[in-house]
């Protein structure tokens, strides 16, 4: 980064305040080589953390070239690697706490984009809508009442994002940790003034993880890696590749290019999947027999469970 954007940050912020045409001219400064880079990221921060005002237009921009730099900002592209997890983390809680909404869609909007994330920053970044629910301020509460044991409908948003997102602990589908996130923020806010898309997540956020079919693994950063090295190599790589397949015999299959894979038959994976096992209904009970009673949330799980189960 050159000490021009360094400066046009420092400028822009100055007052304190950051309007449409000083966002406009920082969008351009630090897109000019099309990425965004350490130092033009610790300005964007600072700007972040001086302004009073954070606009949408403000928020957009710092989402978008954050994110940028720590999906991107270092092969294999897409994978967050823990070095910038924790430089994340750190420039966050440098105030105390996540303090602005751009900060916690920054979170969120992570999962959406990465493929992989680390498990500190995952469990972080759910325990920051944990926090404001259970203690009832942060950044989703702003302009509110200090109101313990509810779940708004922003919080019920970003929740939804998080676990269905593609760097979540289980991709295009929610785990048994999800699930039981889920369960202990129900407990917490029973009888609260909860938002209607609230009770809906949990459903069929519980309801996912019971019977839901999903086959996606993504490849683990190391592999990632191995690929792209293996793409750029300039005389065995890819070269190589195209060779063996001038020699191909089409009538023998891929086989001996990519190696077999098993056959899958999805069609019983997807009805196994649809059956709760012993150990699921087990888990399930042994959560709702917690409290010793069937609440509504519960209730509204078991119709659902049922209906799906008909079908």
């Amino acid at each position: 980064m050159s000490m021009h954007f360094r400066d046009l940050a420092a400028q822009s912020a100055a007052d304190g305040t950051i309007s449409p045409e000083e966002i406009l001219i920082l969008r351009r400064a630090s897109w000019q080589d099309g990425k965004i880079d350490i130092d033009e990221a610790e300005a964007i921060f600072a700007v972040n953390d001086r302004i009073a005002d954070h606009s949408a237009e403000w928020v957009d921009f710092f989402v978008e070239a954050l994110a940028e730099y720590v999906v991107n900002g270092s092969e294999p592209f897409g994978y967050v690697d823990e070095a910038k997890a924790e430089w994340l983390m750190e420039h966050i809680d440098r105030d105390g706490a996540v303090e602005t909404m751009g900060e916690l869609e920054l979170l969120v909007k992570l999962f959406e984009r990465a493929t992989q994330v680390p498990e500190q920053l995952r469990t972080y970044a759910i325990a920051q809508i944990e926090k404001a629910v259970l203690i009832g301020e942060g950044p989703t509460r702003y302009g509110e009442a200090l109101s313990l044991g509810k779940i708004n409908d922003t919080e019920a948003k970003l929740l939804r994002r998080l676990i269905f997102a593609p760097a979540s602990d289980r991709p295009a589908g929610v785990s048994r940790a999800e699930a039981e996130l889920l369960f202990h923020l129900k407990d917490a806010t029973l009888g609260g003034a909860n938002a209607p898309e609230w009770k809906r997540l949990f459903v069929q956020g519980v309801g996912n993880y019971l019977m839901a079919y999903t086959s996606y693994e993504p490849l683990s950063r190391e592999r990632a890696a191995e690929l792209e090295e293996f793409i750029s190599r300039p005389s065995d790589g890819v070269g190589r590749f195209f060779a063996r397949m001038a020699h191909f015999d089409l009538q023998s299959g891929f086989t001996g290019v990519f190696g077999r894979k098993p056959a899958r038959d999805r069609q019983a994976d997807e009805a196994a999947a649809c059956e709760i096992s012993g150990d699921e209904r087990s888990w399930l009970d042994a959560q709702i027999d917690a409290d010793h009673q069937v609440d509504e949330y519960e209730q509204a799980l078991m119709d659902f469970l049922a209906e799906e189960g008909g079908k």
